[in-house]
């Protein structure tokens, strides 16, 4: 056989493998438009990177620092091309897959603990001319059963927990003990390992070498386990955090909704108490202009029902319309809420509810008060729905991640909103994009009515 056919070979199952624990750990993260052209893309390169490893292979893969070398090169480019497939922060991605690492470095060592100790016992011997065929079927058989057990005990739990986009450092401690273990321990113990064997690779003529082998087997394992478990309490950690952010977020957001409705009926109990007393007025004797005047602008307070063809969309943007009224806000709304039907009554309160929130108290901290605009416009635009959102803002904005960073001085307390807006887009499979132009923020949304749901 060929030997860069052969290390082709190697190379090859191995990212086989490691893209099986990819997709086990991130198989419900956002995809981006056009995936599978993305993949197969994607797929294509690492095929081309893998043969030229296979290469350059047999001149350097009998070092540490060369087959290391290897690895963490075939690794990088597996990272590339996912990050290339998901719409997902790159710190996220990084994570996950060293995550895979390591679930996959822990899966094959344990079948080659089982795998030694059925070789220093002797079940092998018989397999004769059907030995690779055997062996492939028992490799592959173990391993499907560790990468069951792995997912079950680790990799669910840890997806699961991933409830917010952002990731702290620590998670970065976690990728780099992946790599620093799954890589190089690997890589030494295969190299000077493989030297000691006999016959065959893994079998050897002396009982301290297999106790060695199995010691480093199973040193692997707990390596690799105790990588899993940090990453795991890690990110229910950090999901922990950001559930208590968003609990105290969701009791400002019912604050400030409780101070709106507040104003509201206040706003309205004046218009009612300036009716009265200019009916009293009238009945009195005759009005002049300025008071007709005055009375019809008490009486357009209630000409400012939002009618958009949802009822919940018009209770909401209505009283959202009496708050601006009262705060010296002009609000503009153009909706069509007859295209919105296909969003669950709670994710579209959520949606606009954030989506005007924030452009509220973007324009109340703006000093000029002809520029304390917000437009919404929703329309059909063919097949999909698009969301427009359009107000001033005070100060400068920094963009992260395709989001405005909060300019409040506690970050860790503010910026749920646009967050919240995204994770739902994201729920009904659309696209979102945030940009500052000339003092004025602008939010577009594109949803399916036939969404594919992530």
């Amino acid at each position: 056989m060929n030997v860069g056919f052969a290390f082709q070979s190697v190379l090859l199952e191995f990212l086989g493998e490691l893209y099986i624990f990819y997709a086990l750990t991130m198989y419900r993260l956002a995809r981006r438009r056009s995936f599978v052209l993305r993949f197969l893309a994607g797929a294509t390169v690492m095929l081309v990177v893998a043969r030229l490893a296979a290469i350059v292979y047999p001149a350097v893969g009998n070092t540490v620092l060369g087959r290391t070398g290897v690895y963490l090169l075939l690794f990088a480019c597996s990272v590339g091309h996912v990050c290339f497939c998901l719409e997902e922060p790159a710190e996220l991605v990084v994570l996950l897959c060293g995550v895979a690492y390591a679930a996959q470095n822990l899966c094959y060592k344990l079948y080659l603990i089982v795998w030694c100790a059925g070789d220093a016992m002797g079940l092998y011997d018989g397999w004769g001319d059907r030995f690779d065929i055997y062996y492939h079927l028992m490799y592959y058989a173990l391993l499907a059963l560790g990468a069951a057990g792995v997912y079950f005990f680790f990799l669910r739990r840890l997806e699961e927990r991933i409830t917010d986009r952002g990731i702290d450092y620590r998670t970065f401690a976690v990728t780099a003990l992946a790599l620093a273990v799954t890589v190089v321990l690997c890589s030494v113990e295969d190299i000077y390992f493989a030297r000691l064997s006999t016959f065959r690779e893994n079998r050897f003529d002396r009982w301290e070498f297999l106790v060695l082998r199995q010691s480093g087997n199973v040193f692997s394992v707990i390596c690799c386990g105790i990588v899993l478990l940090l990453a795991s309490k890690t990110i229910e950690s950090r999901a922990l955090e950001q559930e208590v952010a968003y609990l105290q977020y969701a009791i400002r957001q019912g604050q400030w909704q409780y101070e709106m409705s507040k104003d509201t009926i206040e706003l309205i109990n004046i218009k009612c108490h300036d009716i009265k007393y200019k009916l009293a007025s009238l009945a009195g004797g005759p009005m002049g202009p300025e008071a007709w005047r005055d009375l019809e602008k008490s009486i357009n307070i209630y000409d400012m029902k939002v009618e958009t063809g949802n009822k919940l969309l018009d209770v909401l943007l209505t009283e959202k319309s009496l708050y601006c009224e009262q705060n010296g806000i002009r609000f503009s709304c153009l909706v069509d809420g007859e295209k919105l039907s296909f969003l669950e009554d709670g994710d579209l309160y959520c949606l606009f509810g954030n989506i005007v929130d924030n452009a509220l108290e973007a324009v109340r901290a703006v000093e000029e008060r002809q520029k304390r605009v917000v437009n919404l416009i929703v329309r059909a635009q063919g097949d999909m729905v698009t969301i427009q959102a359009d107000n001033y803002y005070q100060g400068d904005l920094t963009f992260r991640d395709g989001l405005p960073l909060t300019t409040k001085a506690d970050a860790s307390s503010h910026g749920f909103g646009m967050r919240s807006i995204r994770m739902l887009v994201q729920k009904y499979g659309g696209a979102m994009t945030a940009s500052a132009q000339d003092g004025v923020f602008h939010l577009n949304i594109l949803l399916s009515p036939t969404p594919e749901k992530h």
